[in-house]
């Protein structure tokens, strides 16, 4: 298989399914942002020496592919594809059980805080900022009337709570305080 193929050369993408669209297209814009994230993710996990956030981030990866798959995808030609990964309740079930867990090691929350905090914490908020994007670029992709599998924007929207709090519990686990903020002080 060549790297190159040259049939973006026009400026034109091939979707798994749905033939061609332009490499700006709502589409192409989601599934690029979470490919996005998954490398954010990827550097997370390079940077980590906890054992236990590696091992969720590893757990995670294989997800955030199959979602950028999932929406390369347009799920109203499934018929073509049948056997493509797809985004699924138990990969909205793993999130939400991880982060119970984590939560459950964690301090209560009674104020916003300030992302930072050791660095793969760090670097886990700038991946929380990056998800959000990519669920936003999803909700706009529906909104101009495009389909996605209905897992996926669940699925997004639980995988940005699930980084928010693996931030929080990195930065614990590494002995990190978290910053509150209390907002600005008028003079």
């Amino acid at each position: 298989m060549k790297i190159y193929t040259k049939t973006g050369d026009s400026g034109t993408t091939g979707l798994l399914r749905g033939g061609r669209v332009p490499k700006h297209h709502p589409r192409v814009e989601a599934y690029g942002t979470f490919d996005e994230l998954n490398s954010w993710i990827g550097y997370a996990r390079s940077l980590a020496t906890d054992s236990g956030v590696s091992d969720l981030l590893l757990e995670l990866q294989p997800r955030i592919h199959t979602l950028c798959s999932d929406v390369a995808a347009d799920p109203t030609d499934e018929a073509d594809h049948p056997l493509l990964p797809r985004i699924s309740s138990d990969d909205v079930q793993f999130l939400e059980n991880a982060i119970d867990r984590m939560d459950g090691e964690l301090p209560a929350l009674t104020n916003f805080i300030l992302p930072g905090g050791a660095t793969v914490g760090a670097v886990l908020h700038i991946a929380r900022t990056i998800c959000r994007r990519g669920e936003r670029r999803l909700t706009e992709l529906v909104e101009i009337g495009g389909s996605i599998n209905e897992h996926s924007l669940v699925f997004a929207n639980r995988l940005s709570d699930f980084l928010f709090t693996l931030a929080r519990w990195t930065n614990h686990r590494a002995g990190q305080v978290e910053t509150s903020w209390v907002g600005v002080k008028k003079s």
